[in-house]
């Protein structure tokens, strides 16, 4: 298995231009709480668990293990993170089917316009889950950890993954290349 730093260097390699890593600021975190919402139903009761166990769960328990494996606090933060999407998931879930299916739907596209405005008007390059679908796991990571970035955490992952794909920047390419169309 890669390492966090081979990770996220793969990941950031795809994301260098500071707006389309804007829109995935907005974009990744609709996504995940739509997947929160949409597979929050069907839910079962077990007399042994506190609360209903649903597909949810079991995707938003999986991928935190992964990222525990990858960084412990990482995971935890992200546990927490999955912990707000599963209860808002969970209450949305318990709406109307049509309410449930608007927030999760809606979310999902939005999150997804998103996601494709950035790459295609911004960065020029595909998301990086066309290459390697363990980018859909890393994708809120990235997030988190470029968040975490600009508050001077970790600068020798920071300066690690630049010195391999660059630092951040404004990409100047859609001006030069679009209006000579």
């Amino acid at each position: 298995m890669r390492t966090l730093t081979q990770q996220l260097t793969q990941y950031a390699a795809y994301h260098r231009d500071r707006r389309n890593i804007a829109t995935h600021f907005v974009g990744i975190p609709m996504i995940v709480l739509a997947l929160a919402v949409l597979s929050s139903r069907p839910a079962w009761l077990f007399a042994a668990l506190p609360m209903p166990l649903s597909p949810a769960w079991v995707l938003f328990v999986v991928a935190t293990l992964y990222y525990l494996v990858l960084d412990v606090p990482l995971g935890l933060m992200m546990a927490g993170f999955s912990a707000l999407c599963l209860a808002c998931g969970q209450w949305l879930a318990a709406q109307s089917t049509l309410t449930w299916l608007a927030a999760g739907i809606g979310l999902f596209v939005v999150g997804w316009v998103f996601q494709f405005v950035g790459h295609i008007a911004y960065e020029h390059r595909k998301p990086a889950f066309v290459d390697d679908v363990v980018g859909l796991l890393m994708g809120p990571l990235f997030v988190l950890v470029e968040a975490l970035f600009g508050f001077g955490w970790r600068p020798a992952l920071r300066e690690a993954i630049e010195a391999e794909v660059g630092p951040t920047r404004i990409n100047p390419e859609r001006t030069a290349t679009h209006h000579g169309r």
